[in-house]
């Protein structure tokens, strides 16, 4: 319970090791004549045996070879029979390298593995290094050089390219792991070792696909919240045209998609090998999250303008020292020096010039992060001025990147520079490319900061009514809502739309407009019909009954020539919107096959699949994502004052995306939606049209399982008396509850320190809070009960603070049907019922999510935490891994 589940994996104590005889390397693949050099060669110090299948005697004679990693690297037709001799010698893990293992077989192994509940990377693996501990169990290269990066690879060649380039431009690597496809340890099982693994700092992924988005969106948002996590995947085209009911359906391709669930795991995404090497270089170099301002140090105009450029067309600001700043550094740097928005130190800038723009901008709050770029002069020094940037960047809080121009004449300094651990690239672009990365990271975090719940803090929306609706729909063994239905769904969720009546003639039609009052607008009422203009369906701006009488028939007649098939139940009709400033916009759903339910936004009307302008973001939404979905799309820029127009209501504009999260959430059924147009101006907004596809939801489903992000699960909330007066909420943990969370444990007694974290620590480590308050709840959950303590000041108002008095918490196992638990309570608020309150509805939630078993690790000498355990009716034994401890369980 200390260790990660994977560390036999991939940080084992003990190796068996099949890989054919082993005295008889003829005899060997060449993956296994490969692997046996690498393990006897490479240092490891752990305990290492070598066994053949094929020797003669009885596996209890086997059973004293048992290790915490078994390593595979047999002939395929041998493989199933070395992995159950290694499940029957009790090994904890396997890692199979081997290459053109067909999906059965791999299914084959998986099963063999999951018999001996043992941990099973590959097949068709390349295995993984583990420099720190000498150990090379794979055949992608030789073992590299030890450092804090980490690589994670879908791709066996890309391994071995990232190896070799990591080799050559002294990059440290601290783990690589070659996963290949068919392997049972996927990429979210890696990422979870190396979210806790303390040698690594960073991580870099080349992935090509997954199977399980909220597993891998989990693992992710866990790793990514305390350490940069760089991906590249392939396989990036547009997904493939088909027949949708709406536009969402036929907008949103797949890939964007995975960006915008990137986007909310704090992850950053590259999209070449190129920058991929960029992104490597800064995070090996342990620059951590910043803002988007770049000031730009150089010796000429050229290299600093072909940057600032870059900057630009990448989103980012080039970092301007300002006046008052300039004016202090420019003493101390040539006479011909510039300064108003580059850096340019000119021609005669030496080591000592570098080192005092260097230290300038690090002082100075305008700037984020600083790139030197050094282009060779005729009577120029390359090396010494490489020398003064590395000593002036020791100890420096923000990024320093460096650009060495040219080849032969910087190659000194090229290499000084990298043996510093400073990033450094041949190109002011790739050097951009680099700072763009650390940049979209820090964007990136705010948004994985975000822990929405599934309904806003509007206006409860009619749950019930909208349920019933389309129940009804579904009942009738329809999956699209007629026009009528769709704004009565829309309706229910407080969005505003226009009056619309159904009409089966003409005469209806006029009559019901005389009511709306003209101007009206006609549209076409047909299932089979998504998109009413392309077939002349709609017509805007009637102005009497006879141009209403006139348009009806030619509109019935038009579509039945355009599309002849179609199921025609007659018009409906609606006042027009009167939105002289009104701009046209869209907000849709569409579900993804990985990813689940995606919200959409961007320019609407007719033009909408011409303009192909849309944002996306993952459901559930708060107030700050929607704002942010709002200013990526394109249209963002015609919702202030445009042309003589009033800029519009943003707030009504993310009150309607608020509204459709709340759908998305409570309605599991929705499949696609289209509110098209959304007209909005200075007084609000108008839902004109709408069109929504439904689809029954699947048996047995948990609630929001249809969702990749689980919201903010605020049903768990709950308020309870303290004894002796005064209440105390219980609550799911959030992101901001670091500040008292790190209070409840500095006031904590010695003891009771100890017996929550078996050490004397004093305080939680930044990366520990991150990990404690930030929390996927899909696979763990932390309940904090928070007191509010009224003071009153001097000049007698009342001052509310709110403190942390005790947290419990249970994590999910790798099984996902138990659940390991943990709990503190304040020292002052011990003895009264507040431990045992934090325990009884851990389990509740641990049960409500489908979990058997909750157990957890209690000091022996922690007589009163065993008592509570005893109470509570856990079973209580001894700990076979350390006596120190006792197990508590219980069936939940």
């Amino acid at each position: 319970m200390d260790l990660h589940y994977l560390s036999p994996l991939f940080a084992p104590k003990s190796i068996v090791v099949f890989a054919g005889p082993p005295d008889e390397p003829e005899r060997q693949n060449v993956y296994g004549r490969s692997i046996c050099a690498q393990l006897r060669e490479g240092g490891y110090e752990g305990a290492l045996t070598f066994l053949d299948v094929s020797m003669t005697g009885t596996l209890a004679d086997l059973v004293h070879s048992r290790a915490d990693l078994a390593l595979i690297a047999l002939p395929n037709d041998e493989l199933a029979f070395a992995l159950e001799v290694a499940g029957r010698i009790q090994c904890k893990s396997a890692l199979i390298i081997s290459s053109g293992v067909l999906p059965a077989q791999a299914v084959e192994l998986h099963a063999i593995a999951r018999k001996h509940d043992m941990y099973l990377l590959g097949p068709n693996s390349l295995g993984y290094q583990r420099p720190r501990l000498k150990l090379n169990a794979g055949v992608a290269g030789k073992l590299a050089q030890a450092g804090s990066l980490a690589l994670i690879s879908q791709s066996g060649a890309l391994t071995s390219a990232i190896l070799d380039w990591a080799g050559s431009n002294a990059v440290g690597l601290s783990t690589v792991i070659s996963l290949g496809p068919n392997t049972s340890v996927d990429l979210a099982q890696a990422l979870d070792f190396l979210a806790t693994d303390p040698a690594t700092e960073s991580i870099v992924i080349y992935m090509e696909g997954i199977t399980d988005a909220r597993r891998f969106l989990s693992a992710l948002r866990g790793t990514a919240n305390t350490k940069p996590v760089v991906i590249i995947k392939s396989g990036n085209g547009a997904a493939a045209s088909r027949a949708a009911a709406t536009h969402s359906g036929t907008l949103i391709g797949s890939d964007e998609v995975f960006d915008a669930a990137l986007r909310r795991t704090g992850a950053v995404r590259v999209n070449t090998f190129v920058q991929l090497f960029s992104a490597a270089k800064c995070l090996a170099s342990r620059y951590r999250p910043v803002g988007p301002r770049l000031a730009v140090i150089s010796n000429g105009g050229g290299p600093g303008v072909l940057a600032a450029d870059w900057l630009a067309k990448l989103g980012l600001q080039l970092g301007v020292p300002g006046d008052e700043a300039a004016q202090a550094l420019a003493p101390e740097l040539p006479p011909h020096a510039t300064l108003t928005d580059l850096l340019d130190l000119s021609e005669e800038a030496g080591a000592e010039h570098y080192a005092a723009a260097i230290r300038s901008c690090a002082q100075n709050p305008n700037i984020d992060g600083l790139l030197v770029i050094y282009s060779p002069k005729l009577d120029g020094d390359p090396l010494a001025v490489a020398r003064g940037v590395t000593e002036a960047g020791r100890g420096l809080s923000k990024p320093l990147l460096a650009c060495w121009m040219g080849d032969e004449r910087v190659t000194p300094g090229r290499q000084l520079i990298a043996q510093s651990g400073l990033a450094n690239f041949r190109t002011p672009e790739a050097a951009v490319d680099g700072f763009s990365n650390i940049a979209v990271f820090y964007q990136n975090q705010q948004l994985l900061q975000q822990t929405p719940p599934p309904l806003s803090q509007l206006a409860k929306p009619d749950l019930e009514g909208a349920r019933r609706l389309v129940e009804g729909v579904l009942a009738e063994r329809r999956s699209v809502l007629t026009e009528m239905e769709s704004k009565a769904l829309l309706a229910a969720f407080h969005i505003p739309i226009t009056p619309t009546m159904p009409a089966r003639s003409a005469a209806e039609a006029q009559l019901i407009a005389a009511q709306l009052g003209y101007p009206v607008a006609l549209k076409i009422d047909s299932p089979d019909i998504s998109h009413k203009s392309a077939v002349q369906g709609v017509v805007l701006n009637l102005a009497d009954a006879a141009a209403l009488g006139a348009a009806y028939n030619d509109m019935l007649a038009n579509v039945q020539r355009l599309q002849p098939g179609a199921r025609i139940n007659g018009v409906t009709v609606q006042r027009m919107a009167g939105k002289r400033d009104g701009r046209e916009l869209y907000i849709g759903v569409a579900s993804d096959p990985l990813f689940g339910p995606v919200i959409g936004f961007g320019a609407g009307g007719t033009m909408i699949d011409l303009l192909n302008d849309r944002a996306l973001e993952l459901p559930p939404l708060n107030q700050f994502l929607a704002q942010r979905l709002v200013s990526r799309a394109r249209v963002a820029d015609t919702l202030g004052e445009w042309r003589g127009a009033p800029a519009v209501d943003l707030q009504g504009i993310e009150h309607i995306l608020l509204r459709v999260s709340e759908m998305v959430c409570e309605l599991p059924q929705l499949r696609e939606l289209d509110i098209n147009p959304l007209i909005v101006d200075q007084h609000g907004v108008l839902a004109v049209d709408a069109r929504v596809l439904v689809g029954a939801a699947p048996p047995l489903a948990q609630r929001y399982d249809q969702l990749a992000i689980m919201p903010y699960p605020s049903n768990y909330a709950s308020e309870w008396p303290m004894r002796g007066g005064g209440q105390y909420i219980l609550r799911p943990v959030q992101p901001t509850d670091a500040e008292m969370l790190q209070s409840l444990v500095r006031g904590l007694s010695e003891q009771s320190r100890y017996n929550r974290f078996a050490s004397s620590l004093r305080e939680l480590s930044a990366q520990m809070l991150a990990r404690y308050t930030l929390i996927d709840y899909d696979r763990e959950m932390a309940l904090v009960a928070v007191l509010t303590t009224r003071t009153v000041e001097d000049d007698g108002s009342f001052n509310e603070t709110e403190s942390i008095i005790g947290v419990s918490r249970y994590i999910a196992n790798p099984d996902r049907s138990s659940c390991e638990f943990s709990l503190l309570v304040d020292d002052k608020f011990s003895g009264q019922g507040l431990g045992t309150r934090l325990m009884a509805e851990i389990m509740d939630v641990a049960r409500d999510r489908g979990l058997n078993e909750i157990v957890g690790l209690v000091l022996r000498k922690n007589r009163p935490m065993l008592k509570l355990m005893a109470s509570l009716g856990f079973e209580t034994r001894p700990y076979d891994d350390d006596p120190e401890f006792q197990l508590c369980s219980k069936a939940l």
